[in-house]
This record gives C-alpha cells, sequence and structure tokens, in this order.
C-alpha cells in the first residue's frame, strides 16, 4: 500500500450510493434532478455499469417484466420490444447515466465493506476495497450525511447451487448461469438445464436454436405464460402521441393490468390456474400438463413470462422438452433419476438460482454496534429500524422492481429536501414493541425461503408493511407525511 494510499482523505458527501445498475442510476438521476445541490458519488465494484444486467451473460439473457414498467417514468422506453434483451437494457441504463451526469460521479471497482454512523459526526464513515490495475486492493475511507444502498438482493459472487450427487462423475460441462463462460459452444450438444424459473425459461428456448436438443429437468412445475414481445397498443400510441406521452399512457395501462391480474389470481386462486392451464394447453400442444400445472397457488411464487411462447414453440417442435422428477445420481453421460429415467448430456446447467445477500455483505454498525440486517424492521420497504440516514432499495415480487426503485428515489430527495428545511442532521425510524413481526416477503420461492434469516422483518401494520403493490406505495410514499411520529429527526 502506498502512502497516498494510506493517506486517503474522505470525501464530505452529501449522499454516498452503492452500485451502478439501474437502482443506483435512477438514485443518481433522482439526485441530480431534484437535489441538484447535493454531492454524490456512487461507488460499484465491478468494471462497469448495469448491475445485473451487465454481470449475466447467458444466451438470450432479458427482462422477466414489461419493458414500459422496467423502464423509468422520466426516460421513454422506444425499443420496439416490450420484453427486452439484456444488451438492450443495459444500453438504456448507460444513457440515463449519461443523460444526468452521473457517468462522471462513478468510482468502478470500488467494493464497500463496512459503513459505521457516527452519532457524534452525522456522518457516516464507509470503507471501500479499491483494486487498481494490477488487482491489487487498497483500502478507501469515504463519508456522507445519508448513505444509499442499491446493491440488490443477491451475491455476485455466488449463486445459488445444491450439490448433486456423484457430480464428478459425469464427464461434460456442469454450468451456472451466473458465471456463463464465454466461449461456450452448445452447437449440436445435448443440454440439459435444471430449474424451471425465469433463467431457466429463457434460456431453454435460446439454447434450443442450435443445440442437438434441450431438456428442462424440474422437480416441481412453474406457472409459466405467454406474453406478446411487442405491446401493440404502445406502438399504436407513439404514432399518434409524442413519446414521452405514450410511453406515460403504456406505462399505467401496464401498472393498471398486472395489478388487475394479481387481484384476481389472488382472490379467485382456482379459477385463475385453469385460465392460465388452459392457455399453455392451446400452446404446447400434445404434451403431458403436469409438467405446467403447479402445486401452489398462482404468485406463491413468481409467474414465468416467455415472449410470444418460444418456450412453448420449441416444445411443440420437439426442440426441447420438459421433464419432471428428481435426481438419483449423476452419470458418466448425464443424469439418472429417481424414476429410473435416463437423461443424456454433453452439458448441464443449473439454473437453481440466486443466493440472496443483504446488503452486498456490506458489515453495518451505528457508533460501533452492529445492526444485523435480519433484526431491522423495514419501513415502507425503504429504511431500517434504528438505522439513521439510510435508504435501502428493494423491488416488487409481483411487478417490475423500477417502479419501486423510482418511488425509493424520489422520497430520499423529499426526505433530504424536508431535513434541510428544518436545519436537521438525522433521520431515524423508531419501532414501537407492540409492532409485531411478519416476514419481508410473503412468498415461497426456494430462494426467499432460504433467505428467511437474511431479510428484515416488516410489520402487521403501516408503516412498517411491505406491500406489493404499487398503487398504495405510491400513496404512502410519494404523498405522505414525512414527519409521521414513527420518523424521528435531531
Amino acid at each position: 500500500m502506498t502512502q497516498e494510499q494510506q493517506a486517503f482523505e474522505p470525501v464530505p458527501l452529501d449522499v454516498l450510493i452503492i452500485g451502478a445498475g439501474l437502482s443506483g442510476i435512477g438514485a443518481a438521476h433522482a439526485l441530480s434532478d431534484k437535489c441538484p445541490d447535493k454531492r454524490y458519488l456512487i461507488l460499484e465494484r465491478r468494471q462497469a455499469i448495469g448491475g445485473t444486467w451487465d454481470l449475466f451473460r447467458y444466451p438470450g439473457i432479458r427482462s422477466d417484466s414489461d419493458m414500459y414498467t422496467l423502464s423509468y417514468s422520466y426516460k421513454p422506453w422506444s425499443n420496439r420490444k416490450a420484453i427486452a434483451d439484456g444488451p438492450d437494457i443495459k444500453r438504456y441504463i448507460e444513457e440515463i447515466a449519461e443523460d444526468s451526469g452521473a457517468i462522471h460521479n462513478i468510482r468502478f471497482q470500488r467494493r464497500v465493506v463496512s459503513a459505521n454512523w457516527s452519532s457524534q459526526r452525522s456522518r457516516w464513515e464507509v470503507v471501500a476495497k479499491a483494486t487498481d490495475g494490477s488487482g491489487a486492493e487498497h483500502e478507501e475511507h469515504y463519508e456522507a450525511r445519508f448513505l444509499f444502498s442499491c446493491s440488490g438482493y443477491y451475491s455476485y459472487d455466488e449463486g445459488y447451487r445444491p450439490d448433486f450427487p456423484n457430480e464428478q462423475n459425469f464427464k461434460g460441462q456442469i454450468i451456472h448461469p451466473q458465471f456463463w463462460p464465454e466461449d461456450l459452444d452448445y452447437a449440436g450438444k445435448r443440454v440439459v438445464v435444471i430449474g424451471s424459473g425465469a433463467t431457466a425459461v429463457t434460456l431453454i428456448p435460446a439454447m434450443a436454436k442450435t443445440a442437438a436438443h434441450v431438456t428442462m429437468l424440474q422437480r416441481s412445475p412453474s406457472y409459466v405464460v405467454a406474453r406478446p414481445q411487442r405491446d401493440g397498443i404502445a406502438q399504436s400510441l407513439q404514432k399518434w402521441l409524442p413519446l414521452q406521452a405514450a410511453h406515460s399512457l403504456t406505462r399505467w395501462k401496464n401498472i393498471f393490468l398486472t395489478q388487475f391480474f394479481y387481484k384476481i389470481a389472488r382472490n379467485r386462486p382456482d379459477q385463475f390456474k385453469q385460465r392460465v392451464l388452459h392457455m399453455v394447453k392451446t400452446q404446447v400442444g400434445d404434451v403431458d400438463m403436469k409438467h405446467f400445472t403447479p402445486d401452489y397457488k398462482p404468485w406463491d411464487q413468481r409467474v414465468c413470462a416467455v415472449p410470444d411462447g418460444d418456450l412453448f414453440r420449441d416444445v411443440r417442435a420437439g426442440r426441447a422438452s420438459v421433464v419432471t422428477d428428481t435426481i438419483e445420481t449423476f452419470i458418466e453421460n448425464g443424469i439418472r433419476l429417481n424414476s429410473g429415467q435416463e437423461l443424456e448430456a454433453d452439458i448441464i446447467v443449473t439454473a437453481t438460482g440466486l443466493k440472496v445477500n443483504a446488503l452486498g455483505d456490506v458489515v453495518l454498525t451505528v457508533d460501533g454496534t452492529p445492526m444485523l440486517f435480519n433484526e431491522r424492521m423495514s419501513y415502507k420497504g425503504m429504511m431500517l429500524s434504528d438505522v439513521p440516514n439510510m435508504l435501502v432499495t428493494f423491488g416488487y415480487t409481483n411487478a417490475s422492481w423500477t417502479l419501486k426503485a423510482e418511488l425509493t428515489a424520489d422520497y430520499a430527495c423529499r426526505l433530504l429536501r424536508y431535513m434541510d428545511k428544518h436545519n436537521y442532521r438525522e433521520a431515524v425510524v423508531r419501532r414501537d414493541a407492540s409492532v409485531q413481526e411478519q416476514p419481508f416477503l410473503d412468498f415461497t420461492s426456494g430462494y426467499v425461503q432460504r433467505a428467511a434469516n437474511v431479510l428484515p422483518k416488516q410489520g402487521d401494520r403501516a408503516p412498517w408493511q411491505v406491500h406489493q403493490n404499487y398503487l398504495k406505495d405510491k400513496l404512502a410514499i410519494q404523498y405522505g407525511r414525512i414527519d409521521d411520529g414513527v420518523m424521528q429527526f435531531q
């Protein structure tokens, strides 16, 4: 470590943003637009903008939400695809960074390792590990009035990867989608994809274009619905209206439709399930419907979307197939199932999910006292009990992530302006002892259940509830009082 690195002086910032993905760049845009007097920096552990959309490089990577709600309200989505490819989303994020000037306020290859709130100084003291051109790390120190965590909810270093019996027996390649080899050649190869979530239903149609055959091996089915690759109403509106107006109308149309269908699914699950299965049956053809019939209610887990029914088309054409079974053991040329069936494979893809990683493994303390994430209660899904001057972006499970990210960024600006007006230096939410704890997410997906001891709690009443409802949140976050009796100021 050089003398210059050891003596690195803290930067007196108003806001320090962690992460330069969709949320972090959105937060920077909000600050530039609504709090132009604030000095901020973004610390990004990677060497590029984009977050998820830069990390994942597997074939066919795409959004599983429509782009009119996954995009921001102020930046119209002009691409003709309503369900977009990963590289297009990454370019969209880069454009916001350029437009807002955020690109000049990013420090790449900075991994935040700890953050301590000093009550005496009313500042966050942040330690980051910076990587230089040779790969060596040195320590840097930052200070900020506010900390804004936009690092997502899963580990970039490892995905969820169960150990399967006798994996060493398999003579082919085993790959996790989170760490896709750039030079992988699967043309003419037999591929087995383990999993039935969003990653699996994305990978299979992409690989089926050139692979000899692709098999989706699932322990249990997921709900899969076809969605149009292009939004006809959006395209028509763009012909007759300015792009911003057309974008706003399409965005609200999709918000209301998503909420409408979600409400039907939760209130009338049996009827909704039968409707979804009927739609699948008409598209998938002569295939046993047990492979597409989950044993849980719609939206107990996230529903998978396939643009223009591409997965169903490949199954119908015989380029792909679905097997519902459990794994007995890996064998030399594939997988033997507990039913006795053997699946031959040259490549096995473990699309088994993410590892939830709250706050990107940042060690969080207040005056030196550890603030464990799972011991905190979430305030409006944005702040943590007893943790001053900090916001956390966490999106929806039943709608686009960006909807909540934009509300959170706008709220941060409201809070900063309010504190300036009243000359406050500290804002913290205090939990009443009578508020009962509930799980942060009411979701049965594996990655959520595995994270029960990682995620914070929510409460049994407002403002401690985490709504999976954009309209409720918009009223509570955008128009609700800042000084609501729960938020305390000094």
